[in-house]
Order: structure tokens, then sequence, then C-alpha cells
């Protein structure tokens, strides 16, 4: 059984000027011990889709329709007492920035203690040595010193280090990482992906990993979801999708990654931009952009159609399309 699964997802954001859909009837799903890239440019609708599924999402952004569901249950319709519940316990999130999720005011020990016994039925010792344990475990050395010092003693890399402790406080079966290396160096952002797959590996936790480089979903990454204006582009194994793009943006996107096997002066880029929430064009949001446009790809919308190993909303993968 997945562990995961989102069904049709609308978001929705109303305005003075009329509703505007941010997440246009996406679904997916995340098995136990799997990781899910989801990748696209910003404004794709990345991190709408991780904030709907933990909860956070912002007024008065809505779920409009559709259903989230983890481990068979529906929680997308929970009110917010029972969303902080199983926020932490079984849902753990790691964002951008950990100055964010961390609170100046208090030292580590604290923060991860505190989380540890909202969740779990421990002591305040046992708390205390879990906390510990965890700082070890995510790769922080004298964890039994380190734990009472407060988030600014802490490198960026390491307070990444300490949010991921925390996110894995409760022992969660699904973690929504939204950039998580994005504000690190390159040499620790990989440091923060060999961490993530290996407790991903060991404690069986399925991983939403969102992010908008693609090195990082070739390195880390089972599957991916490739987004574009609040729908799924492409979905599939991740090496099928990276070295056999089956739609064309996500064609394009690989054309813009330099390749040290290749001696070319430019990269290839995608002319123009993403449309704004209130601008999206019928048909296929992407067709613009695309050089491969046909009639029907300016009045009818794709859905996912399969594409080989891959599924992609793209009417050239229709039988018998024409270019």
């Amino acid at each position: 059984m997945n562990l995961l699964e989102v069904n049709h997802l609308v978001v929705e954001f109303p305005s003075r000027h009329g509703t505007l859909r941010a997440i246009d009837d996406i679904s997916f799903s995340i098995a136990p011990g799997e990781i899910l890239g989801v990748v696209g440019e910003s404004g794709a609708g990345k991190s709408l889709t991780g904030a709907a599924i933990i909860g956070l999402l912002e007024p008065p952004g809505r779920i409009a329709s559709g259903q989230i569901l983890l481990e068979g249950e529906r929680i997308d319709h929970l009110g917010f007492e029972a969303l902080r519940h199983i926020r932490g316990r079984r849902i753990g999130a790691i964002f951008q920035d950990p100055l964010t999720s961390l609170n100046p005011l208090n030292s580590i020990g604290k923060q991860l203690t505190e989380t540890i016994l909202a969740h779990l039925p421990v002591t305040p010792r046992e708390a205390l040595a879990r906390a510990i344990s965890l700082l070890q475990d995510t790769g922080i050395p004298a964890a039994a010193e380190r734990i009472h010092h407060y988030p600014h003693q802490f490198s960026g890399g390491m307070r990444q280090r300490v949010v991921i402790a925390l996110a894995l406080a409760a022992e969660p079966k699904l973690i929504v990482a939204d950039e998580p290396t994005t504000a690190l160096d390159v040499s620790i952002q990989a440091q923060i992906i060999t961490l993530l797959k290996s407790i991903c590996k060991k404690r069986g936790a399925a991983v939403m990993l969102i992010t908008h480089d693609m090195g990082v979903i070739a390195e880390s990454c089972d599957r991916v979801a490739v987004m574009y204006a609040g729908r799924i582009a492409e979905i599939g194994p991740v090496h099928e999708v990276i070295n056999q793009a089956a739609h064309p943006y996500t064609a394009g996107l690989m054309g813009a990654i330099p390749d040290i096997t290749q001696d070319r002066e430019r990269l290839s880029q995608i002319d123009g931009a993403m449309p704004r929430l209130n601008a999206i064009p019928s048909g296929c949001a992407f067709n613009p952009r695309c050089a491969r446009t046909f009639a029907k790809c300016t009045s009818q919308r794709p859905d996912l159609l399969n594409a080989g190993a891959t599924r992609a909303a793209c009417w050239l993968h229709e039988a018998g399309a024409s270019t």
C-alpha cells in the first residue's frame, strides 16, 4: 500500500478579481521507503503542494477539492488540532531556511525534547537521550555537549542537520523536504542529500523532496514529478525522465543543464516565462513556449498519458498524434 496518495488535488486562492487556481487537479503517490522528487520553475506549485499535504496553507489559500490520504486515512479535511498531532508524529517537515524552523531563544536540546515529549510516551530523561542520539545520527559531533547550544552557535549546514533531527524526532512515516539544500554550499548539499537517503533506507520513511535543482533530483530520488503552472507535466522513474524526457518542457529543463561530456558554447533555453495564475492559456499551459505545438495543444488540455516508462501530459503521446 502507498504511504501517501494525492488524488485530484485542487488548491485555490479567492481574490477580489476572482478565484485563482494554483494547484490544478494533480495526483501522485509515494510508497514506503521511496524518495519522490518534485521539480519545476519558481511558481510551478511545488511548495504549495507540500504545504497542502502538511496542512500549512496560508489563508486565503484552501483545498477546493481532491483528497490526501496518509496510510489510507484521509487527512485533507481534518481540523487544525487534528492536523497538529499528525504533523511531527506522522509527517515531518524540513524547510529551506533552518533559522525559520528553529527558535533562537531556546537551546537545541529544549526544542528537540519538547517535540519528542509532545508526540511520544517517554520520560524527560528518555527524551533527552533520544535527542542526543538523533543529533549523532544526523552527523553532529560532540552531540552531548552541543545539545545545550543555541541555533546561532551552529553553522548553516549544522542547523539544517538539527532541523532534520527535529523532523525525525517522533519517527514520522513521511518527510516533506522543501528545498532543504538550497541555502547550503555544494559540499554540504551532498552531505545532506546522503543523510536523507540513508535515513529513508534505515527507517523506511517516504520522502517528498521539493527542489528546482535537477542535480539533487538525479542524485537522491527514485521517481520525479515535473510540475508546470500548477499541474504535473511528467512523472516517472528519475533515470527515464532525465535521460529520455517525454514532455517538451522536461526536455527543455534537461537541455539547460551543463554536460561535462559535451563541448557546447551555449546552453539550450526555453523561450518565454511561466504564465501568471490569472492568465493560464487554454489547452496545454505550456503551448505558447513549445516548439512542437499543433492544433489540439491550444484547444484541449491533456491529462497524463502513457509515454514509455513515464507518463506525460502531452498530446504527442496520444495514439495517432501528428506534429
